[in-house]
């Protein structure tokens, strides 16, 4: 029989505080439809921009903050860097249960006063 280690609060709020960054990095739009983009296949910064209609500037931050997150990486190609998913699988099964989260709430987040369409008029 294997032994296991007990959980402890402080295991628990550490795990609730990476969660809620990972969230965070889910957090802005643009993120969402790079990584959506990426899951269809690997990109350079130029055809990202040419896809999303945004600066280079904007893509390039974007990139930055999921790759810190650990959401994509990158590997140099001649002058440029080519970006992908670092793991298709969960990302896909995440973003699939946040589409099937909001089909059953209605989309009701977005009225929420805090983080919601409106709180960002």
């Amino acid at each position: 029989m294997a032994m296991t280690t007990p959980v402890t609060d402080t295991d628990r709020q550490a795990a609730l505080t990476a969660a809620a960054c990972l969230f965070h990095g889910f957090s802005d739009r643009s993120r969402l439809v790079i990584l959506q983009h990426l899951l269809l296949g690997e990109h350079r910064v130029v055809e990202l921009t040419e896809h999303l209609g945004l600066a280079q500037s904007t893509v390039s931050k974007h990139l930055a903050c999921l790759k810190d997150c650990g959401l994509v990486t990158s590997r140099p190609e001649g002058r440029a860097s080519v970006f992908s998913v670092t793991h298709p699988e969960a990302t896909t099964d995440l973003l699939s249960a946040a589409e099937r989260l909001l089909d059953l709430t209605g989309f009701a987040v977005t009225l929420c006063p805090t983080h919601g369409t409106s709180a960002h008029d």
